[in-house]
């Protein structure tokens, strides 16, 4: 969850953070969505880490059928 994706995607594709995307070079936005309020964004995230993989992936298959790079396009 964040307040700014552009400046998270940022720092995730130059390897700001340690973790997950570093450890294994996610650097592709595949899927995202927004909410007005942050407790909705928050608790909806908490629902898709409690998932399995397997739903996680077609989350993404049925939102980003290639699986294009959703932050192409934005400057930067």
């Amino acid at each position: 969850m964040t307040g700014n994706l552009e400046k998270r995607i940022y720092q995730h594709q130059h390897g700001i953070f340690d973790g997950f995307t570093s450890e294994y070079h996610c650097h592709r936005l595949v899927w995202f969505e927004m909410f007005e309020d942050v407790h909705s964004a928050i608790d909806r995230e908490k629902q898709i880490k409690r998932w399995r993989r397997e739903k996680k992936l077609a989350l993404i298959q049925r939102m980003n059928p290639t699986w294009s790079d959703l932050s192409q396009s934005w400057k930067r």
